[in-house]
């Protein structure tokens, strides 16, 4: 028997999966909610995890017990944060929706998750959460790596506490900041079960994001040969993202190495 005629009998999709993958109607859309998703939680979750640093930097022996704190939300599993926030987010089992009503940031009370344009807010602020403890204890070493004889040369030179960030704080921790965001938008990407614990990528699809919309092929439609297909699209692509990021890095590394005396 021949090759070909062993992969006919085995029902070989060759590169099937990905013309469908091309053609799929619903993908533009998975992938705009990818994106919103991801860029929304990192970007919370990095300029309030850089301020909580910043505060945690002068914060005396106070700012050392509150770093225990930090890595409360790290110690509760995904699944629990989830449920917990879907709760939070019902007006029949949580008063947060009625005060959020009251203090007029919704127009009246309803369940957020269930609504298409408020349910991606949902699963955001349950990520940002969980997510601020890590670029608040990264970020944290890098300053604190930084000597105070600097920040004493530019207050001498008369420059202002936000001089001092820019040329100072900034482009000393900018390498950490850099992979903090890699691996992080690496994980919100993935974090897929959040949302599939809190809205199953609904309602009308409005939180269906790439690895909800994969679980769903694979376990929901039964058609694992596409949703192997969506894996590879998303490696691929979280691949490229990462070397950009690098390279990104490296070459702000070797402007530093130049001007370095």
């Amino acid at each position: 028997m021949s090759m070909d005629n062993v992969f006919a009998d085995a029902g070989f999709a060759g590169l099937d999966n990905f013309r469908t993958l091309v053609d799929d109607p619903k993908l533009g859309a998975v992938l705009g909610n990818t994106l919103v998703w991801t860029l929304s939680s990192l970007v919370l979750q990095c300029g309030l995890g850089f301020g909580l640093a910043l505060l945690l930097r002068n914060a005396g022996r106070g700012g050392r017990r509150l770093q225990a704190l930090l890595f409360l939300p790290w110690a509760i599993p995904s699944v629990l944060i989830g449920l917990v926030w879907k709760m939070l987010f019902s007006p029949y089992t949580s008063p947060l929706p009625h005060w959020l009503v009251f203090w007029g940031l919704l127009p009246r009370v309803t369940d957020i998750l269930a609504e298409p344009a408020l349910a991606m807010i949902g699963p955001v602020v349950a990520n940002v959460w969980f997510g601020i403890p890590f670029f608040a204890i990264t970020l944290l070493a890098a300053l604190q790596a930084i000597p105070d004889d600097l920040y004493e040369a530019a207050a001498l030179d008369g420059a202002s506490a936000w001089q001092s960030f820019l040329r100072v704080t900034l482009p000393l921790v900018m390498p950490t900041l850099l992979i903090s965001v890699l691996l992080r938008s690496v994980w919100i990407v993935n974090f897929g079960d959040l949302v599939w614990i809190m809205t199953q990528g609904g309602p009308a699809g409005a939180t269906q994001i790439l690895p909800t919309y994969l679980f769903a092929t694979a376990f929901t439609d039964l058609n694992e040969g596409y949703a192997s297909a969506l894996a590879v699209a998303q490696l691929v692509l979280l691949l490229v993202y990462a070397a950009t990021v690098l390279r990104l890095r490296r070459r702000i590394m070797d402007g530093r190495a130049e001007e370095a005396p």
